[in-house]
């Protein structure tokens, strides 16, 4: 599956734009992937929590959000 594939089946399953889609980034776990361990505790697991990032970055203060904009 192409990352383009991905993209519009995640966008069909979510009811979002693909543009919105391609900017949250989604990408097929690879299970033989050393990098995709949930068990390690360095490198895993890689799990985004959209709604924690989002109220992370609104508590910053309005001067960096400005900055990190532009």
């Amino acid at each position: 599956m192409t990352q383009a594939e991905v993209d519009r089946a995640v966008a069909r399953a979510t009811g979002e734009s693909v543009r919105t889609i391609q900017r949250l980034g989604f990408l097929i776990a690879d299970p033989d992937s050393d990098l995709t361990d949930p068990d390690d505790e360095e490198l895993g697991p890689y799990v985004l929590d959209w709604d924690e990032l989002e109220r992370e970055r609104l508590e910053q203060p309005l001067t960096r959000r400005v900055l990190e904009a532009a």
